[in-house]
């Protein structure tokens, strides 16, 4: 009967309206509240009326952390810090899109999506130069949500990618508490962060913090916070008294939270590899970059273990959940749309936790010990030539030892390769 009335919910719009596919640009009633030049800030939306679901996403698009840095961004990416050329629509993909085919759980859900233009951590200007108003952006969009239908849902999903899901980790509570605040504690807020779990870990080769890509990590982000005149959330700062910076690494921050998180981390992810000065690109790969890479995964694997909801696949790449073949990665047999979807069967109606059900898992993570061993990954392809590679030559290309490697785990070499072709 559940299931009945869950097709009918779903096949109500489409019988009831013709549904616009593409999201539309709305800019913010309140004006004080601007992008980083001080253009009106705004969001895109598609609405799916019947339907109580909501899914609020905040895109990726790296960040800057000083005057210098942010007038080379403002100049050669402008559109992620200043809303003047914003189109009028958006087309969502991945878990944005509206065709079932390729969203088989959310496609009928309200999409909510804004350009980066803000930092998601901070609340206010600093004086003179650029505005970092993330938070006052969510919380106005949020306002702005309520009068449309969110006051009347069941469930606002907060999702985001690459700094996005890193601003998913930093505002997923200050969201649920400013529902809760205003009466709306029948909506429940939950978070799904993909690409933004970074780690504050060793660089492979130290560099002067010149720019956001040789800097590292923590460097950037102790520069940023100070510049942004950031903002952590409350739980978070308290457990990091005088070096707030910490809560923007998720390892850190994720056990101060008190809303579901679903966790998607690439464990080579390229984003990370960049700022630690790992280049895959060029010369064959040094025997300390590969034990770097490998050491980045089983770090990665250490600091999600006991994370109950997320999916880690043993590929390179970066960002993944708005992507158009976000439903064909797989770990131990399980896609990245079935696992959200069984994270969602894991709560009563009111919200609480539940056992999800049998055969159906949540925490998924790879264990094979190399970038690509999933057969599942998304294709790799050379930047120098755009060709495609397979994980035989990819290896290869990154001066990979197959008959050293396979001395050592004691097998024939041509043996190894067949296991690196099929995925074993």
């Amino acid at each position: 009967m559940a299931q009945v009335k869950n097709l009918a919910q779903s096949l109500y719009p489409c019988s009831a309206q013709k549904l616009d596919q593409d999201m539309k640009l709305r800019f913010l009633g309140n004006v004080s509240v601007t992008c980083n030049d001080g253009t009106p800030a705004g969001y895109y939306l598609r609405e799916s009326k019947g339907s109580k679901r909501w899914l609020v996403f905040l895109e990726g698009g790296w960040y800057c952390f000083s005057k210098e840095n942010c007038d080379s961004r403002y100049e050669t990416m402008r559109r992620l810090m200043s809303s003047t050329k914003w189109p009028q629509t958006k087309t969502g993909t991945g878990i944005l899109s509206p065709q079932p085919e390729e969203n088989p759980h959310w496609w009928n859900a309200n999409m909510v999506a804004w350009c980066v233009c803000r930092n998601v951590s901070c609340a206010a200007p600093p004086a003179g130069g650029y505005a970092f108003m993330g938070s006052l952006i969510i919380r106005e969009v949020v306002k702005e949500l309520l009068a449309q239908g969110l006051d009347t849902a069941k469930l606002l999903l907060l999702a985001g990618s690459s700094a996005g899901g890193t601003g998913v980790l930093l505002s997923v509570d200050r969201v649920a508490e400013q529902l809760e605040e205003l009466g709306h504690t029948n909506v429940q807020v939950r978070g799904l962060s993909d690409s933004g779990w970074f780690l504050d870990n060793k660089q492979y080769r130290c560099t002067d913090c010149s720019d956001t890509i040789s800097c590292a990590p923590t460097e950037a982000i102790r520069r940023g916070i100070r510049y942004w005149n950031g903002v952590v959330p409350e739980r978070c700062r308290e457990a990091h008294e005088g070096e707030e910076w910490n809560c923007f690494f998720g390892y850190k921050l994720y056990p101060t939270l008190t809303s579901p998180v679903f966790v998607v981390q690439w464990l080579f992810d390229e984003a990370q590899l960049t700022v630690d000065n790992v280049h895959l690109t060029g010369q064959p790969m040094q025997e300390g970059q590969w034990r770097y890479i490998q050491n980045l995964g089983n770090e990665l694997r250490s600091t999600l273990k006991d994370v109950p909801a997320m999916f880690a696949p043993a590929c390179l790449s970066h960002e993944v959940i708005t992507r158009s073949y976000w439903m064909d990665i797989q770990v131990k047999g399980t896609s990245l749309p079935r696992a959200l979807q069984c994270w969602d069967r894991s709560f009563h109606d009111d919200g609480r936790s539940k056992s999800p059900p049998k055969g159906c898992p949540v925490h998924l993570m790879d264990s094979c010990p190399w970038p690509h061993c999933n057969p599942t990954c998304p294709t790799i392809r050379d930047q120098y030539t755009g060709q495609e590679m397979n994980v035989v030559q990819f290896l290869m290309h990154m001066g990979f030892d197959v008959q050293k490697m396979a001395q050592q785990q004691g097998m024939e070499p041509g043996k190894l390769l067949g296991m690196l072709s099929s995925g074993s």
